[in-house]
């Protein structure tokens, strides 16, 4: 298995390796000063590129190509152009030329734009992004790109997220220099983003209504078991799971994806896979084919994939932890601590950079991860809160206490970790825990972000993670770079950082209901719903921070903002929508035809038996009962939706789907639910939580 692995990683990718192999010597370095240095690529150097690329794609059976790009759909977009066309003689010939690589022309008027755009202006432009390799994905040759307006503003995610990696490597450089290290060219944002997901029977999901419309159940009695024997984590993965799994991989491998970990999660039917990390960019864009090709691998086993995530209630939710750093091009990861990082000042100097980001834009932190799904899982018994702190763990806090302090750190030899059997092997004891409670954890060289939601693009969180951290750094450099005495202005940079931004830090329990008033107490931001963060997005003091380093614009940040507020309009509205549709058209017919046949039942039983029907009358009476309460709540949801469509302005939209439509939505659900309990299963018309949960056998 380990040769095939090898034979085919990388094989559909058209990576440095082939890109040497088919290119002129000259060409080829031309192309890596692009990659690695971000000059501009003349068009006889693109020309050439894109003759070999497109030889590359056919050989391997492509017969299109396409501008792959990252609208703000929060999914990927793509149009297919052939390489044919035709010579003097009529002759079909196939070309690509290099002014095709490097620019496209799609229509982008029906793009989520948040009004950069009129919608007659729908001239948009993708631009060819070669720090991403292109790939081929079904006999398409997909060229990664950037996705702009006609007048130059970001449409996509994948601009801005390489202008704050560009903010980063500034940054970062300068902090580098100081310590006098002048080898380092670059330093790069590294993550390895895990992906959590659902898979159900195709079977069952395409008799829900809810999972087709909204990926997510809107009604469901919890089956008689759940997740409480915690018996699904880790445990022995399903034959039929296995081999969508085995196809999966060998998928992701061929794209040059490095998928590594695959296993049970804790809710039934979950499962997660994680990749080895690599450069942001990349990394975001392999997540998002990973995203695709669990969806799409999944239906060819019969499965579905739902990535979205709370598709169950009173089970676990689905996120996508992002777990991150930074690298220079020699190879060093800077948030590696080494042994002694007491006296490590370099490694202190960036952790204290990233607690002080964390500490000062909790919001911007918290509302890059904020969207209508993920408010259903933050702060539940399975997601951090929605209150950001740092995790350090135990050592490297007691380290930043002494420096505080002024005392002498304590060094102590790790001990070795004794199990109590002598035929097991001896290792070094971890000096942390890890803490699954916190958003936001240092957990040995990198910071794991929890709050991600599972079907969101990574794109958003590295952005702000990156912008933010710039922005510390760049202050930090500003300090040091004028310093007279650089050890005492170093000792007091981070002695002062960590007196002011200790507050953030916390390694107990985010589950505890205490952390909620104690992070109070400290001054915490917690902002609970999607609504509550997103206006943070445009405060004054945050649209001159992504200014400040060249990120967004003004308008690019407003225009998200709008775009952000109008997709959670939009997705609860949908909810609501298909709640309405599925009571009207299935549960309340059904439920009804169930109270009849019974209502017979008893008529017979009085007429020729004679008994006194207890069962019956009594689950008649309940459902009688349930059945109005259902109706009066469809007719309450109705009218409050009605409401709504005058509403113009998205923001106050937002705020009446949060306090009056989601409210509706569950005094609606609930005797829904309860109805589903007291109608015989043959009788009720879509399959419960016990089928989807436990259903692939």
């Amino acid at each position: 298995m380990e040769k095939k692995i090898t034979d085919i990683f990388g094989t559909l990718v058209f990576d440095e390796e082939i890109m040497e192999e088919r290119l002129a010597k000259d060409t080829f370095n031309e192309l890596q000063k692009t990659i690695k240095e971000g000059k501009s690529l003349n068009l006889k150097i693109a020309n050439a590129v894109a003759n070999a690329m497109k030889d590359w794609a056919i050989e391997h059976g492509a017969t299109h190509y396409t501008h792959w790009f990252q609208p703000m759909t929060g999914v990927t977009a793509e149009k297919h152009d052939s390489f044919i066309n035709t010579n003097r003689n009529g002759k079909v010939i196939m070309e690509f030329s290099g002014k095709e690589l490097i620019k496209g022309e799609p229509d982008a008027s029906s793009f989520p734009n948040g009004g950069l755009r009129a919608t007659f202006e729908a001239r948009g432009y993708t631009a060819w992004d070669p720090t991403s390799y292109a790939f081929i994905k079904n006999n398409v040759l997909c060229i990664p790109t950037a996705f702009c307006s006609y007048s130059g503003h970001a449409l996509d995610k994948k601009t801005p997220l390489l202008r704050s990696m560009q903010a980063i490597n500034k940054q970062a450089l300068r902090i580098l220099r100081v310590f006098g290290n002048e080898d380092v060219k670059s330093v790069k944002t590294t993550v390895g983003p895990e992906q959590e997901y659902f898979l159900v029977d195709k079977k069952y999901y395409e008799k829900r209504k809810d999972l087709i419309y909204t990926g997510r159940t809107l009604f469901g009695a919890p089956s008689p078991k759940g997740q409480e024997m915690e018996d699904h984590y880790f445990g022995t993965i399903k034959s039929r799971v296995q081999e969508f799994m085995n196809e999966l991989n060998e998928e992701l491998w061929k794209l040059g994806i490095l998928a590594k970990t695959e296993h049970n999660e804790v809710a039934p039917a979950q499962h997660e896979l994680a990749p080895i990390f690599s450069t942001t960019n990349m990394a975001t864009d392999h997540n998002q084919l990973t995203m695709e090709l669990i969806q799409r691998i999944a239906k060819k086993h019969g499965l579905v994939a739902l990535l979205h995530e709370k598709p169950f209630d009173g089970i676990n939710g689905s996120g996508k932890h992002n777990n991150w750093s930074l690298s220079t091009d020699t190879g060093v990861n800077l948030l590696e601590p080494g042994e002694t990082p007491y006296e490590n000042a370099q490694f202190l100097l960036f952790l204290c950079a990233v607690i002080k980001a964390a500490d000062e834009h909790q919001d911007l932190l918290r509302l890059s991860v904020a969207t209508a799904g993920n408010d259903h899982r933050l702060g539940a018994n399975e997601a951090p809160p929605a209150i950001i702190s740092v995790f350090l763990g135990e050592e490297l806090t007691q380290i930043l206490s002494a420096i505080e302090e002024d005392k002498t750190y304590d060094f102590k030899e790790k001990e070795v970790m004794k199990i109590g059997a002598h035929v097991l092997p001896k290792f070094p004891k971890d000096t942390t825990d890890r803490n699954r409670t916190s958003p936001f954890a240092f957990t040995g060289n990198k910071f794991e972000f929890r709050m991600p939601g599972s079907s969101s693009s990574v794109a958003n969180c590295n952005i702000i993670l990156n912008t933010v951290i710039a922005d510390e750094l760049k202050l930090f450099a500003d300090i040091l770079e004028e310093a007279s005495d650089l050890t005492s202005a170093l000792n007091r940079l981070i002695k002062e950082t960590i007196k002011n931004h200790k507050r953030i830090i916390f390694n107990g329990n985010g589950y505890d209901d205490s952390w909620v008033e104690e992070a109070k107490a400290r001054g915490l931001f917690n902002l609970r719903t999607t609504p509550d963060a997103l206006p943070y997005f445009v405060k004054d003091e945050n649209i001159e921070l992504f200014q400040r380093h060249k990120v967004f614009d003004k308008e690019e940040v407003i225009s998200r903002y709008e775009i952000l507020m109008e997709e959670y309009v939009k997705t609860l509205n949908i909810e609501a929508l298909t709640m309405l549709n599925m009571v009207r058209k299935e549960i309340l017919p059904a439920v009804s035809q169930y109270s009849y046949t019974l209502a017979k039942t008893c008529a017979t039983k009085d007429k020729v038996i004679q008994t006194e029907n207890i069962y019956e009358k009594e689950v008649l009476k309940d459902i009688s009962k349930l059945l109005d309460e259902a109706y009066k709540a469809t007719l309450s949801l109705e009218d409050i939706l009605n409401q709504v469509q005058d509403i113009t302005d998205y923001e106050k939209a937002a705020f009446y789907y949060r306090d009056k439509v989601i409210p509706a939505m569950m005094a609606l659900r609930t005797p829904c639910d309860q109805l589903e309990k007291r109608t015989a299963e043959k009788s009720w018309p879509f399959p419960t939580y016990g089928k989807l949960l436990f259903g692939i056998l």
